[in-house]
């Protein structure tokens, strides 16, 4: 039965109750039924039920969805995340802590969420920490019905177990244009029946010393789980011993600013170390490590004063230990080496982020979630730069030209994201088991000169049907270049196209 006002709407009720029929009839929420099909005045009934609400920026701008989470209207910085995948790692890493983040893939949900059983460690198998730390979440399309083979819930559900609002039908495209062009904003989620917008102000999450709400409380101490197969044979450069010259199992300090859960478990579980972690401001001055891991983390790392002393002191020591920071971890160690950070325009937080090592110029491609980098020019003359960015050019890491201290702006423990720069883990704990005293040689590097006029080669072919699809792909190709300020001159024999239209090149 199609509603003649909602023939669209019909359609998603149909593919819904596909997928609910496919998954068992389970991982469903608040969304049309058979009623729905069976009765044409049902949906526009639902369609008007659901609970409203808007993104309301401090420029003034509003964009209006509908809720689908917590109903309650919160406050935060705004800022959004490209990967296509991994929103139940995204919102339960801590360094999302105070901020509102629009996933920028349109379909959002669709695979669930999976149960919170605990994995050998004791940590949440399926997720970055204990619970959702972002302050609410805006995506375009919501999936109501998850379909995946360890769904437990759906998104939905869990924003309200964890009381984190959520909207759909969001322009999600516009946000992201609109935070690139003018920066970082401030917003408001306001939801039909909770506070009005106008009622609370904007909350600025970077004036707070965000690592103090998320970090644990008291240390914790994690050793190998015993193996219960033997370990297949490693890639030489991958194999690493975790054991220190004197034969003992390598010990490693980690202090928590946020620290995600799969860092824990590539350290203990496949590097099979033993990893003590610590609070943000626990004194470990006075400690016994063989190495000194700083943890990512939320916020401007100038708030975190009490760990950059602990690491400068540790710094210090006639013997000092090797040391590893990621995200915020760099900041924290270039503020302790004696650099200086700064606010980013609007951050990089993805999982295709290009990095270019500067001891090879071989490029990575990283996950990154961060809003703050360090100032390269204020580097002492003892560091180096150790990774860039291949996009805006930002630092993504920084490295000691003569102790083993170095850190990086990304996260080579994934989660979600691509594995590719793994090996950082191995290199930090090699520095400990094999000791060796080598200075760090960086090839000199710049981003690529932007062009300002750019040849394109037309649709080409004239066959019936080949024509439509070259000339889309290079109409959206020109359009791209207008709007990065770029001048198109266009070769194409063929006039019967969208790319030859007046005015369009």
């Amino acid at each position: 039965i199609i509603c003649p006002r909602y023939p669209a709407a019909c359609c998603v009720v149909a593919a819904i109750m596909a997928a609910e029929d496919e998954a068992g009839k389970m991982n469903c929420d608040d969304h049309p039924s058979v009623a729905l099909l069976e009765d044409p005045k049902a949906l526009p009934a639902w369609l008007e039920s659901r609970k409203k609400a808007s993104l309301v920026l401090g420029d003034g701008t509003i964009f209006q969805g509908y809720s689908f989470g917590h109903p309650e209207s919160t406050s935060g910085e705004v800022v959004f995340n490209t990967g296509m995948v991994g929103y139940p790692e995204s919102l339960t890493d801590p360094s999302y802590a105070g901020q509102i983040l629009v996933i920028t893939f349109p379909l959002v949900g669709n695979y669930g969420v999976a149960a919170e059983e605990k994995d050998e460690l004791g940590l949440l198998r399926y997720f970055e920490s204990e619970k959702i730390h972002l302050k609410a979440v805006v995506i375009q399309d919501y999936s109501f019905v998850a379909s995946h083979y360890t769904a437990k819930k759906t998104l939905a559900a869990w924003l309200k177990e964890q009381r984190v609002p959520g909207i759909y039908g969001v322009d999600t495209r516009a946000v992201t244009k609109l935070i690139r062009q003018h920066g970082a904003v401030l917003g408001k989620v306001e939801i039909e029946g909770s506070m009005l917008a106008s009622s609370f102000e904007f909350d600025d999450p970077n004036h707070k010393n965000l690592p103090a709400l998320v970090s644990r409380k008291q240390k914790e101490v994690f050793v190998p789980p015993p193996l219960e197969e033997p370990q297949a044979q490693a890639d030489p450069e991958f194999e690493v011993s975790p054991k220190t010259p004197a034969g003992e199992t390598i010990h490693i300090l980690a202090v928590d600013c946020g620290i995600k859960s799969n860092i824990i478990r590539y350290l203990v579980c496949v590097l099979r170390v033993k990893l003590t972690v610590v609070p943000w401001d626990y004194d470990f001055t006075k400690e016994e490590f063989d190495g000194l891991f700083l943890s990512n983390g939320p916020g401007d790392p100038t708030m975190v004063k009490t760990t950059v002393e602990h690491i400068r002191t540790v710094m210090q020591r006639p013997v000092p230990p090797p040391i590893f920071g990621i995200c915020l971890g760099n900041q924290l160690l270039a503020l302790a080496a004696g650099a200086k950070t700064f606010k980013m325009k609007f951050g990089n937080r993805g999982m295709n982020q290009p990095c270019i090592d500067l001891r090879t110029t071989r490029c990575y491609i990283t996950p990154q979630n961060h809003g703050y980098a360090v100032d390269t020019a204020s580097l002492p003359s003892d560091w180096t730069p150790l990774m860039v960015n291949a996009n805006d050019g930002t630092n993504e890491g920084i490295i000691h030209r003569r102790r083993p201290w170095f850190s990086v702006q990304f996260h080579p423990e994934a989660r979600g994201g691509p594995t590719d720069t793994a090996f950082l883990f191995h290199t930090f704990v090699r520095s400990i088991s094999e000791p060796s005293a080598t200075s760090v040689t960086t090839i000199p590097y710049s981003l690529p000169v932007h062009q300002r006029k750019v040849l394109v080669l037309g649709s080409g072919g004239l066959t019936i049907g080949q024509a439509g699809e070259f000339d889309y792909s290079g109409s959206q190709a020109i359009k791209a270049l207008r709007e990065s300020g770029v001048q198109s001159i266009l070769i194409n024999p063929n006039i019967a196209t969208v790319q030859t239209s007046a005015g369009y090149a």
